[in-house]
């Protein structure tokens, strides 16, 4: 099978679908819109877990696991919450199979073993976490309760795409419990912060901090803060949200806290969580005609060194030099592979790992064991050079940040470039339909226009960006007043 992928102008979905898969990070299951991780995209995840989890427990953020099943009865608790999900969920009815008597060698659900209650499976874990904290929380000693789950959950999704929308993703949901409404504010806006340094340090990934319009918002949420990323087809992708649930969980689950002068109050509540659609976000963000470019933080192999040679004899000399090499890089942190599989041609080895994005390649010969040099190439601009073997490691430590860098600052220039700010309604459509990217734009505030401009241009409102300043204006559909101008785009 050749590895020559669709060019992004092409199709960039096709594009996109086509590298997931040859560069071995997912396929598609057995089971309708579910995939497999597999193991080189399953280590980016493991990356990010990583640095987020620590990351949490910084804040104070503790761990924890929850039943991957909700009774229907919980998960009706929250009404606002249970609508918004709804439509997605997946429910268990019966608990038992049975060999079918009309079909040998078939099963059949035993009619005999209903469950008494039906069992959703988890979308979001709101609902049997806070059912789980009334039995935790008693006193404002409980409090502030600091928990984070990693997890699968289930959404019935009818169009998938892997990493972007899945029927089960995996994620991390945190789930916070304050005395005051203002602690939890502070925390809500703290984890926003936390995915933006996470996207923007790790993933080289620019975003826009901002909260959602009430109809983007997370169900049962009466804030949510997002932040949005801008893919190189000019879609917004949502990378991660933070949310401030007021007391609308407290109340549905009557968790009460008694507080220092010894008053019976509900706790305040925050959620926020990022999933493996982070993939495809650093998938979209920096990756080319010829395969993955991985940011050096998060690439599970961060330089491959490739021998040339003719015979056993020159192996034996190269790998001895090798061996050194990736001691020093080791000792470092970086991560190094040293491919000597003799079933494969230089040749091939460097399509390979160009195609995996790994961000600096290492070849090394018998003429480089002369004049004590390697030829070095990085994936991000694929140039070339010839590098002196003394201090190598020293060389490809800086090399490593100047990738890190230069990935951020290429993908925050073409943001910058596509973000367009309009005054009215014709240059609104196009810029959507002809550039793409971000458009800045007042807003009359209605919902009513928000889901006009979305059925004509498709185009949504991705945020109110938390540094948009309030000036008055007209808005760009209605000409009705604006307080303040907002960023549209279409988005995945």
């Amino acid at each position: 099978m050749s590895k020559k992928l669709t060019t992004r102008e092409e199709d960039y979905s096709k594009w996109y679908n086509e590298l997931v898969v040859k560069a071995d990070l997912a396929e598609n299951s057995a089971v309708r819109g579910c995939m497999v991780i597999k193991p080189y995209g399953y280590a980016i995840w493991e990356k990010m877990q990583a640095e987020l989890d620590r990351m949490f427990k910084e804040t104070g953020h503790e761990n924890a696991y929850f039943p991957l099943f909700v009774p229907k009865s919980l998960f009706e608790a929250e009404e606002k919450n249970a609508e918004g999900f709804a439509k997605e969920c997946a429910v268990v009815t019966h608990y038992r199979l049975q060999n079918d008597p009309d079909r040998p060698g078939k099963l059949r659900v035993d009619p005999e073993a209903k469950l008494e209650e039906e069992l959703v499976v988890r979308p979001t874990s709101e609902a049997i976490i806070w059912n789980t904290y009334k039995g935790w929380i008693q006193s404002y000693r409980d409090l502030p309760l600091l928990i984070n789950q990693w997890a699968n959950v289930v959404r019935w999704e009818m169009r998938t795409r892997l990493f972007l929308r899945t029927a089960e993703f995996l994620w991390q949901e945190g789930h916070t419990a304050h005395a005051t409404k203002k602690e939890a504010l502070i925390e809500s806006k703290q984890m926003q912060e936390i995915y933006a340094i996470f996207a923007e340090g790790f993933m080289a990934m620019p975003v826009v901090k901002g909260a959602k319009s009430e109809s983007e918002r997370f169900a049962g949420a009466e804030e949510t803060y997002t932040i949005e990323a801008l893919m190189q087809d000019g879609k917004a992708l949502q990378a991660g949200t933070s949310h401030f649930l007021g007391q609308n969980f407290a109340k549905a689950f009557d968790v009460k806290y008694t507080s220092k002068e010894g008053k019976q109050e509900y706790v305040w509540a925050t959620s926020w969580g990022v999933s493996t659609r982070l993939i495809g976000g650093l998938i979209m963000t920096h990756s080319d005609d010829f395969g993955l470019v991985l940011p050096p933080k998060l690439a599970p192999i961060q330089v491959v060194i490739v021998p040339i040679y003719k015979n056993n004899e020159q192996l034996d000399l190269i790998s001895e030099k090798v061996s050194v090499m990736v001691s020093d890089l080791r000792k470092k942190g970086i991560s190094v592979k040293f491919d000597n599989r003799d079933t494969f041609r230089p040749g091939a080895k460097f399509a390979e790992y160009e195609l995996k994005g790994v961000p600096v390649r290492i070849a090394i010969g018998a003429r480089d064991l002369e004049s004590n040099t390697v030829e070095l190439a990085r994936r991000d601009t694929l140039e070339k050079q010839t590098v002196s073997q003394d201090h190598l490691a020293d060389f490809i430590e800086n090399l490593l940040e100047d990738i890190q860098n230069n990935l951020f600052n290429r993908a925050k220039e073409y943001r910058d470039e596509h973000i367009t700010e309009v005054s009215n309604f014709e240059e609104f459509k196009d810029v959507i339909e002809n550039k793409g990217g971000f458009v800045l734009a007042h807003w009359d505030g209605t919902e009513e226009t928000e889901d006009a401009i979305k059925e004509q241009t498709k185009a949504t409102i991705r945020c109110i960006p938390n540094d948009s300043k309030f000036e008055a204006g007209t808005c760009v559909f209605s000409g009705k007043p604006s307080k303040q101008k907002v960023l549209f785009a279409k988005a995945y």
